[in-house]
């Protein structure tokens, strides 16, 4: 995750988005004396994750805000629970409510459905990871929030692995070239993955020497066999409308990874919501 520095930079930059030149309606409405409680709770079931997120949000619209977690990070809740209060300036709370909240359900939203994905393999070898299918200016955050919620990340942008898929593929004339190009361009401790829709495009990619073979949409035969034709000689990544019915059937299969787009792309937010003076029970 960002560094504390870096995060409030960017929190700093979402609030001015939604603040502005000031919370008209909370300035025009609640006297600036009036100090209160606010109250995380869940609208539905879910695991959570951001709660040091939103914490820095209300912390940076106002340093005198106190804000305590009720439940731990990662930790799944029910309907209706308590997860969070936040005392102090009313005007405060307020002010920072929304942005708090539009990352918390966010966040706890991509924990939900990759906590269910990691799930659905669990007991075997593989191993759920994300995608660079992620919302612009939230990626590290919601890459974070993956961890949180059982799953693994895939590289995090182009610059620290190469991939390369089948426009590289063309563009270039083929696997082993691509492969043998990457190979003396990169540094050596960069790893070369190579998108695969075929058994013969796996041979290429074995005989070329790539690191990972990844088997894009294949059916789960022809994986199979992918598999066993690797044996054991690259890392191998399954990817291509993963969904929580097929991932235990490709699991099974025997591959090492398997990526989601599904984990950040389109997400449904956790439904989270805050009221004010409401006490702990």
């Amino acid at each position: 995750m960002w560094s504390k520095r870096e995060l409030q930079r960017k929190i700093e930059e979402w609030l001015q988005e939604d603040i502005g030149f000031g919370d008209v309606t909370t300035m025009s409405t609640i006297p600036e004396t009036a100090q209160g409680v606010g109250i995380l709770y869940a609208k539905e079931a879910g695991v959570i994750a951001g709660l040091p997120v939103a914490q820095l949000v209300f912390e940076t619209v106002d340093p005198t805000l106190s804000f305590t977690a009720l439940v731990k990070e990662g930790a799944r809740v029910e309907k209706g629970e308590q997860i969070a209060e936040v005392s102090g300036s009313v005007r405060s709370i307020l002010s920072g409510e929304r942005l708090a909240l539009n990352l918390l359900q966010r966040l706890s939203g991509i924990a939900t459905r990759t906590s269910e994905y990691a799930q659905a393999v669990s007991g075997t070898k593989a191993r759920v990871v994300d995608t660079r299918k992620t919302t612009p200016g939230l990626r590290m955050l919601e890459k974070y929030a993956v961890r949180v919620g059982g799953g693994h990340n895939h590289r995090y942008a182009l610059y620290d692995a190469v991939m390369i898929k089948d426009n590289h593929i063309k563009g270039v004339g083929g696997i082993a070239q691509a492969v043998a190009s990457a190979r003396a361009a990169v540094p050596h401790t960069m790893t070369i993955e190579v998108e695969t829709e075929t058994l013969d495009q796996v041979q290429e990619a074995l005989d070329a020497g790539a690191d990972i073979i990844m088997l894009d949409n294949m059916p789960l035969d022809v994986m199979k066999q992918a598999v066993t034709l690797i044996g054991g000689r690259a890392v191998v990544e399954a990817s291509g409308g993963v969904t929580l019915d097929t991932i235990r059937s490709i699991a099974e299969t025997g591959v090492d990874v398997i990526s989601v787009g599904a984990l950040t792309h389109s997400v449904k937010a956790l439904d989270i919501s805050l009221d004010l003076n409401t006490r702990k029970r």
